[in-house]
């Protein structure tokens, strides 16, 4: 079995995007939520995952993560309706 990787956005009660990426995003959201996730997600409370992309490589969707973080807010939301 090929291991996934992924790169997803959590939704912040602040009404922030956080960008990240992982090989198993219900895990890393627990962990977002118990404020082992990421320094910005402790500071801001997670709500939900509202964008989850699925890649075959860590590089990826580690470039995936990195292009999406240079992304304005309003291309982010853009992003997620599609």
């Amino acid at each position: 079995m090929d291991k996934k990787y992924y790169t997803y956005i959590i939704l912040t009660e602040s009404n922030t995007l956080y960008c990240g990426y992982t090989d198993d995003v219900d895990k890393r959201f627990q962990a977002h939520l118990e404020g082992k996730g990421a320094k910005y997600t402790r500071a801001n409370k997670p709500i939900k995952v509202v964008y989850k992309k699925e890649f075959a490589t860590k590089s990826d969707a580690m470039k995936e993560e990195a292009r999406i973080k240079k992304l304005t807010h309003q291309e982010k939301l853009k992003l997620i309706n599609c």
